[in-house]
This record gives C-alpha cells, structure tokens and sequence, in this order.
C-alpha cells in the first residue's frame, strides 16, 4: 500500500506566516508536494505496543489483531533456483553457527556476551548477496550472516567470542568487532550507533576520486538510526551521490525501548524524504524482497545514482544480547513473529512451492552445514588462547602497519566523475 505524506507534516495546518503575521491556507499553492514509499509487504501487522503503569512499574501491552496467517514468499525478480537456494543456505548457516555460539558461552568458552541476529537472517544475508566483489560492507553486530557471505567462516566468528589467538583480532576482542579492507571490502563494526555510516560514505568519496562508483552497503537498527552520526552520513552521502545502501533494520526493540516510543513517522523509510533519496519498505523475514531491493540499491549505486534507505521490517527475536531475556517484550508478539521464522518460511518456498529441492535434497543440505559446523567449532575450541608478550602487539603502530594504497586507481584532483550539480527532479524519486 502506498502512501502520501504533504511536505508540510508536523507544521501547523495554517501554513506559514505571511509579513504581517496573518496566515495562509497552503492547501492549493502550487509549491505544495506529496510523496510516495513503496512497500514491497504482502502483509502490514496491524497491532501496537504501548507502555502501561503496573503496581510494581511499568511494562508493555501489545493491541491489535495477532491472527493473520503467514504471508506466502514473494518471488524474486532477479535470483534464479541456484542462488535463490545458496541464500538460503547461508541463511540456515548463520542460524546454526550462532546457535553453536550459545552452547559455547553456556559451556563457559565465551569470554563476553554473545549478539544474536535470530529472525534477521534474511535481511543480513540476502542483503550482502546483492553486492559485488568490488562493493564494500559494513556489518552491525547482528549482521554476522553477512560476514559469512562475504567470505568469513564460522571459526572466525566463533574464535573471535572466545578470544582466541587465531581469531581475526588475535584475541583482543571479544565480539565481532573485524573486519577486512583488503580482501572482502570489509569495515570493522563500531561500538558508537550510526557511525559507520559517515565511514562507509568516506569509503564510497574515495572510491569516487579513484574513478570508481561503488555500493558500500551498512546497517542500522530502529533505535540507532536516531542519533545524530546517522543523519550526517546519509545527508552528506545524498548531497554528493554517494553510493550507501542503508537498511534499517526495524526489529520493534531498540534494547528494551519499543518503535513506538523511539519515533513518530509510521515508517522509517518516510525520512528519506527528508534526504532526498529513494526510500523503501520490505519484509524483512522474505529474502527475495530484501534481495531485490538491496539489488537495485547496489545497481543504482554502480550508476552513480547515489544513496538508498531501506527500511526491512521484522523482530528480534532474542533479547539485545545473551544476558538479557527480553521478559519485557509482550508473550504474544514473539509468537506473532515465530510464526514468521525467515528459515522456516524459505524453507517451504523451495521445498513445497517452488519444488527446487525434494525433501531428499534438503535434508542432506541441512546435513552438510552440521558436519561443516562441527568441523569449524573443532578447530575454534581447539585454538590456542594468546600469550601474555602478545599483548603489547598492535598497540603502536610499526613499520607499514597503515601503509594506505589506492585500491583502484591512482585519485585525481581536481573536480570528480560525480560532483554534485544542481538538483534534478530524478534526485527526488518519492515526489508523485
């Protein structure tokens, strides 16, 4: 369904103030413009949460109708039988890894908390699918699927929470704080919400002076995309058409703290129209839509055509990390979104529907990820912990330690390939 914003929203309905102060009805003035998100959803969850107050404090009910039936998957534009299965299989990875993950910090191997991406394999993994070898990726905590798609295997991961001396820090971290810039165009997460996006803004400038346009794809979740860093990177990658593919990824919780207490638009897509930048709104449990939007962001990035938002709507479906229980989250909404399991629903859109797995086929799939698995948990708990001289390592910098090349080309000076020019009525693409 789409939908119309005026411009004017959240202004008062006189309009603006003439000289003298009276005021006038805008209502008919031609400079008045309505805008338009698509969203891509089969299905729009017509329920809210809201705070109440309770004898011991406050908690959170949930309203609305919880009984629609799941919505079937949405074919791809864009993927055929094979890569449409190989998603999935990274899908399934990514679940399996992370529930290996939570035995070992049960088992005490784990030397901090854990972050769970459960219910947002598809948004991670489908997303990183879409960008090329020369594209660049910039992970949140959650998005560990991506990682796996980007060319990290599982012992890395797993290495990393435990610290270990093989692990992509050599044991000086404790959560997926890694990355690679120079084999998989990979920037470390960071700590500080919203900052990654003014890095991987930076990343795209630089390709640019390089004389090339790439995607640079990052993520931000609902309570995260409030801070100020978010909207100074999206604002000056729109003001330079900068290729950033950025999906918020909506998941009802920011910690504790539920979207209806974190902003007042109905969708947070609606704020790219404040960047001046195509906006739109998926399913974040169907991997096909996230794919094909995530595909076109990276196309038109490659076009130099500048940024995109992508608002991929779904639910975390643990608490903010392993320590936390989410007990404040209402009982009926995880059973809303259980129903919604982005595995169990690619699951049977290729087994039942599309029939491009027999049951056979699948099982044996599903078999070979668990001995993989099992294999990479091995060599993760068997890797030695670092030793204590090893330590005073990385600290300063040696020689060549952030020796900096141009990865494309030598960069020009001088005005770019892309410079921003004035404003076309292709920048505004919401504008009806």
């Amino acid at each position: 369904m789409k939908k119309n914003k005026s411009k004017g929203a959240g202004r008062s309905s006189l309009g603006p103030s003439s000289k003298n102060g009276s005021r006038r009805n805008v209502g008919s003035l031609p400079q008045q413009r309505t805008y338009e998100i698509p969203d891509h959803r089969l299905e729009k969850p017509p329920f809210r949460v809201a705070q109440v107050q309770t004898a011991v404090g406050c908690s959170y009910e949930i309203s609305g109708d919880l009984s629609s039936p799941v919505p079937p998957i949405r074919d791809s534009k864009y993927l055929n039988r094979t890569e449409t299965i190989e998603i999935y299989r990274w899908m399934v990875l990514n679940r399996k890894m992370e529930q290996a993950l939570e035995n070992l910090y049960k088992q005490g191997k784990v030397v901090g908390g854990v972050y769970f991406g459960l219910g947002q394999e598809a948004c991670s993994c489908a997303s990183a699918y879409a960008l090329g070898e020369q594209d660049w990726l910039a992970p949140m905590i959650r998005n560990q699927g991506s990682l796996l798609v980007r060319g990290f295997q599982p012992r890395d991961m797993m290495m990393q929470y435990m610290a270990k001396a093989d692990s992509p820090t050599k044991g000086r971290d404790g959560t997926s704080h890694f990355g690679d810039i120079y084999q998989r165009n990979v920037v470390s997460p960071i700590s500080m919400l919203g900052d990654l996006i003014p890095v991987m803004a930076g990343v795209a400038l630089g390709a640019r002076l390089q004389g090339r346009n790439i995607a640079v794809m990052t993520y931000i979740g609902d309570g995260g995309q409030s801070t100020g860093a978010t909207y100074e990177g999206v604002n000056f990658a729109a003001v330079q058409s900068l290729g950033v593919v950025l999906l918020i990824e909506s998941n009802l919780w920011a910690y504790s703290t539920p979207s209806e207490m974190q902003y007042r638009v109905q969708d947070l897509a609606e704020r790219a129209i404040g960047y001046g930048i195509p906006g739109v709104i998926v399913d974040g449990t169907d991997a096909c839509q996230v794919y094909d939007a995530a595909h076109e962001a990276v196309e038109r990035a490659h076009r130099g055509g500048g940024p995109t938002l992508i608002e991929a709507k779904m639910m975390r479906m643990k608490g903010h990390a392993i320590h936390d229980s989410a007990d404040y989250v209402p009982k009926p909404l995880f059973e809303y979104w259980r129903k919604r399991d982005p595995i169990a629903r690619f699951e049977h859109y290729l087994v039942e529907v599309k029939k491009w797995l027999s049951p056979e086929e699948h099982q044996r799939l599903i078999g070979e990820l668990e001995a993989y698995l099992e294999q990479e948990r091995e060599l993760a708990v068997n890797s030695p912990m670092p030793t204590a001289e090893s330590a005073e390592g990385g600290v300063y910098c040696e020689a060549g330690c952030h020796e900096i090349r141009p990865k494309y080309a030598a960069p020009k000076s001088g005005v770019s390939k892309r410079a921003p020019g004035p404003r076309s009525p292709e920048g505004a693409l919401h504008f009806k």
